[in-house]
């Protein structure tokens, strides 16, 4: 795929036609592009005890044939070719309609974030490892030994009594 992250784009079909942005993200397998404000949708996410239900917009992805590099001379869309740069010697991006190099630019991850993900998650620090249910309610001979309620008769020796009364509302 010619298109790269950071290129500016112009959509050329669609709801969005005629609406420039940045691409934010370009996923090779499935040849489509996300770019930034364009193709907006809602996700609406359910309550939960700890949070109540919200509407999430973020981009959706699109189909790289809907987009258009812009050139950087004229502002208009031009499609993308290559050529071997006379200093470099290395194949350089440029734009068809005035032959400017386009350059492959990595978005920051600052711009990234603020670009307006849909995935909210908190990153807290490492977790504390818990302790099994059955050490803390002092079951097994592990229980015992680190610092559990001890008896005196020993986890096997204990027992417990039951009585039965004579009969029903004794």
């Amino acid at each position: 795929m010619r298109l790269s992250q950071g290129d500016t784009v112009i959509v050329i079909t669609g709801k969005d036609k005629g609406k420039k942005g940045t691409i934010m993200r370009v996923l090779h397998n499935e040849n489509r592009v996300i770019v930034s404000g364009i193709n907006m949708a809602t996700k609406h996410v359910k309550k939960t005890p700890q949070m109540a239900g919200k509407k999430v917009r973020f981009e959706a992805s699109m189909h790289a044939s809907n987009v258009m590099v812009v050139d950087p001379k004229t502002g208009k869309p031009t499609r993308i070719g290559y050529q071997v740069d006379r200093e470099t010697g290395k194949k350089v991006r440029i734009a068809k309609k005035s032959g400017s190099v386009l350059a492959r630019t990595k978005l920051p991850k600052k711009v990234k974030e603020a670009a307006g993900t849909a995935k909210e998650v908190k990153k807290e620090g490492p977790k504390e490892k818990k302790s099994p249910f059955w050490k803390k309610v002092g079951f097994g001979a592990e229980a015992m030994s680190e610092g559990g309620q001890k008896t005196e008769a020993g986890p096997a020796q204990a027992t417990v009594t039951h009585t039965r009364s004579a009969g029903r509302g004794s």
